[in-house]
């Protein structure tokens, strides 16, 4: 059973952001700080990356943990309430991310997933420099 009321819940879940998230805004200072240069939601592009580096045709999604089922992650949890619904739209979303990376490749372009539990900050700095390491990658 839900704790809040549903006009609550429902004013709650209306707050949640699909661009522009803190995760994402803190990976994008910080390949920022060390010199790397984007675009933002490209909506040319399948899935509409969160960064995309033409420089090196190479697109990074920026993936909460909960909404996109990071495989293994303790935040990825399954709410106890409504269960066959959120199953349903889970691995839709799943599903979704599958078929726009596929999309994105079939273009010709590399995707790179990070994680929201990549970008704590005990984890960061690894995150940021494994970034940097698969963009260098790409420009050979």
């Amino acid at each position: 059973m839900d704790i809040v009321d549903p006009k609550t819940r429902s004013r709650m879940m209306s707050n949640i952001k699909g661009k522009n998230t803190k995760p994402e805004m803190l990976l994008r200072r910080a390949l920022h700080h060390i010199g790397f240069r984007y675009l933002l939601h490209d909506k040319r592009l399948p899935g509409k990356p969160d960064l995309l580096f033409p420089k090196y045709k190479s697109a990074v999604f920026v993936h909460g943990c909960f909404w996109h089922r990071h495989p293994g992650c303790k935040n990825a949890t399954m709410p106890s309430t409504r269960r066959a619904f959120w199953e349903k739209k889970l691995l839709g979303n799943v599903a979704r991310d599958r078929k726009r990376i596929e999309e994105l490749e079939s273009l010709g372009w590399r995707v790179l997933v990070v994680w929201e539990c990549e970008l704590t900050k005990a984890r960061v700095d690894e995150t940021v420099a494994r970034c940097r390491e698969w963009l260098l990658a790409g420009a050979k």
